[in-house]
């Protein structure tokens, strides 16, 4: 049996919380960025960074990204895409609210939010659309 996962599967599991990994070129090696990020079936990638960050300058100079989120207990999975940027925008504060209390839950996302939301606006949104999919689903060999 095939360990991939299909389309809605590895959409859906995107759409999950986790941590991303960002991979953006840089010289012999690529950067790897653990970030939040924001993702919706059949949508971009949505993460936000300062405007003044290297990964920004890094991201604007290569113009296209890995991506990859995994589950760390059993059974493992993961989603790794990678695809171009095809926005740059500045951030929305009330986005970047949710994302911290997706990630920290409602009293600790809304603390972490207030002690950064006075920077949000020097902040920028990236916009990557997946192209090229590779996944796995160790669940799928016991099935």
């Amino acid at each position: 049996m095939s360990t991939r996962m299909t389309i809605e599967e590895r959409e859906t599991f995107l759409a999950g919380t986790h941590i991303g990994v960002l991979s953006v070129p840089e010289g012999r090696a690529s950067l790897l960025i653990p970030i939040w990020y924001a993702y919706a079936p059949g949508g971009e990638i949505r993460i936000s960074t300062p405007s003044a960050s290297r990964k920004l300058g890094l991201i604007q100079e290569a113009g296209y990204v890995g991506f990859a989120v995994q589950q760390e207990e059993m059974p493992y999975k993961f989603v790794s895409v990678d695809g171009p940027v095809v926005a740059y925008e500045p951030a929305d504060s009330e986005e970047y609210r949710r994302w911290a209390i997706r990630y920290l839950g409602p009293s600790d996302g809304e603390r972490f939010f207030e002690s950064i939301e006075d920077g949000l606006p020097d902040w920028v949104t990236i916009r990557i659309r997946p192209e090229r999919w590779r996944t796995f689903d160790f669940g799928k060999e016991f099935t």
